[in-house]
C-alpha cells in the first residue's frame, strides 16, 4: 500500500490561533469545557476535551485527563478553559482551581504546561499574563474570518457541527416498519441461499454488495439504499471475516464513501444489526480525525450489543488513547492477506489523512472527546 501526498501544512502561530482552532480540532465548538491541546516537536497532536466538572471532582478529572493525554507522549500541552462563567471576585478569571489541579497532574507525569487560556464570549485570556490586555475585563478578540485550518478541514472531508448534540443526531436511529420487514425477509433469503450455495459463496456476494454500496456512496453519486439493500449489507457484516475486510476500506481513497455508508447503515439498521456498521463507523471516524463521532458510534454499537467484541476492544483502545497509527497497522495486517487473495483485484491505498481522534470517558460522566489533528502535515 502506498501513501498519497500529505495535506497542506497548517501553522498555528500563537495562542489566539490555537483557541480559535478548537472547533476544527474537536469537530464542534466546545462549551463549558476543559480542552487539552498536546504538542509533539512543535506540532499539534492529541486534542482532548472534558466537560467542566464540579469543584469536588477537579483533581480526579485532571489526573484522568493527564493520564489519557500522556499516553500520546506529548512534549508539552496547552490548557484551554471554554466557559461563559463570570470572574471570581477573589481569583479573577474563573476555574482557576481546575487549572491548578491540571497543571499539577501534567507536571507529575513529566509533561510541561506551556500556557493556560480562557475562551469566553469571542475573546481569549492567558491565566498567567500580567499585562493589562489580560485583565478580567479585557481579553483579546479571537481571530476572525475563514482560517487556513478550516479550509484544510473541509479538504479533509470533516464536517463541523454546531454542538455535540448535533453530532449525535448524525447517527440517530431511524426505525421504520419497512426496514424491520426487509431485515426479516432478507434474513430468511440468506439462510436459504447459504443452504443452497454454501457460506463462502454467500459471504463473497456480501463483499461484492459492500463494494457496490461504497461506490454508490461516493460524493459524486450518493445513491440512497433501499431497505432491502440496507438489510443485505447489515446481515452480511455479521460475518466477522467480511466485517474485517470492510475495515480496510478506512485506509484507501474510498474512505469518505465508506464512512458515509457506515453512517447510513448505523442510522437505518435495527438492533442488533447496527452494531457492526456502528463499529466500522467508529474506526473510520477515528482515523479521519473525528474523535467525538468515533466515541458516539462506539456507544451506539455497545448499546445495541454489549458483548460485541470488536467494539469492546476499540472502547478500550480509545480510553487508553492508543495512537491511531497503531490501529492503521492492525488494519494493514488484516489487509495484507486480502491483497494476496485473487478475489481481491484492487488493493486499497492508504488514507491521505493522518488525523487521530480519540474519545475517552474517565468518569462515567460526560465523555472526554479527543480529536487529534496533525497540523504540521
Amino acid at each position: 500500500m502506498s501513501d498519497p501526498g500529505p495535506l497542506p501544512t497548517v501553522r498555528l502561530d500563537d495562542a489566539g490561533a490555537v483557541a480559535a482552532a478548537l472547533p476544527h480540532l474537536l469537530g464542534f465548538p466546545p462549551e463549558e469545557s476543559l480542552v487539552v491541546v498536546s504538542l509533539r516537536g512543535g506540532e499539534v497532536g492529541l486534542t482532548a476535551r472534558v466537560d467542566l466538572p464540579p469543584a469536588e471532582h477537579s483533581r480526579t478529572v485532571a489526573r484522568e485527563l493527564a493520564r489519557a493525554v500522556g499516553t500520546a507522549q506529548p512534549t508539552g500541552v496547552l490548557l484551554v478553559v471554554v466557559s461563559e462563567a463570570d470572574d471570581d471576585r477573589a481569583q479573577g478569571l474563573p476555574h482557576r482551581r481546575l487549572l491548578h489541579e491540571a497543571v499539577l497532574a501534567f507536571t507529575a507525569t513529566g509533561v510541561r504546561v506551556g500556557d493556560a487560556l480562557l475562551v469566553r464570549g469571542g475573546r481569549w485570556w492567558s491565566y498567567d499574563c500580567p499585562h493589562a490586555c489580560c485583565a478580567p475585563d479585557a481579553g483579546t478578540p479571537l481571530p476572525g474570518g475563514t482560517s487556513e485550518l478550516a479550509a484544510v478541514s473541509v479538504l479533509a472531508g470533516r464536517v463541523l457541527e454546531s454542538d455535540r448534540a448535533a453530532l449525535a443526531g448524525r447517527i440517530a436511529p431511524q426505525p421504520s416498519p419497512g426496514m424491520a420487514r426487509a431485515c426479516e425477509q432478507v434474513g430468511d433469503d440468506l439462510a436459504a441461499r447459504t443452504a443452497e450455495r454454501g457460506w463462502d459463496a454467500v459471504a463473497e456476494e456480501g463483499w461484492d454488495a459492500v463494494l457496490a454500496a461504497v461506490d454508490g456512496a461516493s460524493p459524486e453519486r450518493a445513491v440512497r439504499l433501499t431497505d432491502r439493500q440496507v438489510a443485505r449489507l447489515a446481515w452480511g457484516l455479521r460475518d466477522t471475516d467480511l466485517r474485517d475486510r470492510a475495515l480496510t476500506l478506512a485506509l484507501g481513497s474510498t474512505a469518505p464513501a465508506a464512512q458515509a455508508l457506515w453512517t447510513e447503515l448505523t442510522r437505518r439498521a435495527p438492533v442488533p444489526l447496527d452494531a457492526a456498521p456502528a463499529t466500522l463507523l467508529a474506526v473510520s471516524a477515528w482515523l479521519r480525525g473525528d474523535g467525538a463521532l468515533a466515541n458516539l458510534a462506539l456507544d451506539r454499537a455497545l448499546r445495541s450489543e454489549p458483548s460485541y467484541t470488536l467494539a469492546g476492544l476499540l472502547r478500550g483502545a480509545l480510553d487508553a488513547c492508543l495512537p491511531p497509527e497503531a490501529v492503521r497497522e492492525v488494519i494493514r495486517g488484516v489487509a495484507d492477506p486480502l491483497d494476496a487473495d485473487p478475489l481481491d483485484a484492487d488493493p486499497l491505498d492508504a488514507d491521505p489523512l493522518d488525523a487521530d481522534p480519540l474519545d475517552a470517558d474517565p468518569l462515567d460522566a460526560d465523555p472526554l472527546d479527543a480529536g487529534p489533528l496533525d497540523a504540521g502535515r
